[in-house]
């Protein structure tokens, strides 16, 4: 069945999303309407009923006299981001370890492996991040997708996009933060393989709160690599 058309209101909401992702609007830069229907590439009327929907979801607000302010990052909104990804990713990773098939597994885990073994034998290049950051998100969006909910999808696609604004101001998926992302992942991915869902969930709580300690500059294995080396388990190669 062929995917009908987005409506030029979707087309704006999935423009916006596309320059968050790719880092074109940062945390509370200030841009007018005109400005944005520039970046979006869309008509000054379907920006108009695009930014309703963006304050609803927190990620855009109007100040009088200066314009429009893009989502700007504190504790607060760290908080409840990193909250409502964990309650979600959690009911989602719990189904997940008995939905998803071996040969995806396979697969997921030969593309976090590849990410690795690059990063180990050669430089890490922005290309290498980008795709490495693909990688990463893509394990939890197919995890949220695998419950079948369009609630619960929209709301975590939201919720996301917060996550991306939060990672460009206090960190981004960096050269030092690769490799223990990636093992974060592998874990849990080793933990899906064994159908262990006791241990799925513990190494996606993991996961969170590393992520979560990451952009507040508290994860001391990213500050001591000596101490990244001493709790993590090594990234053996298949």
């Amino acid at each position: 069945m062929q995917t009908p058309p987005l409506t030029l209101r979707a087309r704006a909401y999935e423009n916006f999303r596309q320059q968050i992702l790719q880092a074109q609007l940062q945390p509370g830069q200030f841009v007018s309407q005109r400005e944005l229907m520039q970046l979006l590439d869309m008509p000054l009327g379907a920006v108009r009923e695009l930014i309703p929907r963006l304050e609803a979801e927190g990620l855009l607000r109007t100040v009088p006299q200066r314009g429009l302010q893009i989502a700007h990052v504190d504790l607060k909104l760290i908080h409840n981001a990193f909250q409502l990804r964990s309650m979600l990713e959690r009911e989602a990773a719990l189904h997940f370890v008995q939905a998803v098939s071996d040969a995806d597994l396979v697969r997921i885990e030969h593309a976090h492996r590849d990410i690795v073994q690059r990063a180990q034998t050669g430089p890490i290049t922005d290309d290498l991040l980008t795709e490495a950051t693909s990688v990463d998100w893509g394990l939890h969006d197919l995890m949220i997708d695998t419950l079948g909910n369009e609630l619960i999808s929209q709301t975590y696609r939201i919720n996301s996009l917060r996550v991306r604004l939060i990672h460009l101001e206090r960190s981004t998926l960096s050269p030092e933060v690769l490799l223990p992302a990636m093992q974060e992942h592998l874990n849990l991915i080793a933990a899906l393989q064994a159908r262990d869902a006791q241990a799925v969930a513990e190494h996606l709580a993991y996961h969170i709160h590393c992520a979560h300690q990451r952009v507040l500059g508290q994860d001391r294995r990213i500050l001591n690599p000596q101490l990244a080396v001493a709790t993590s388990t090594p990234l053996e190669m298949h």
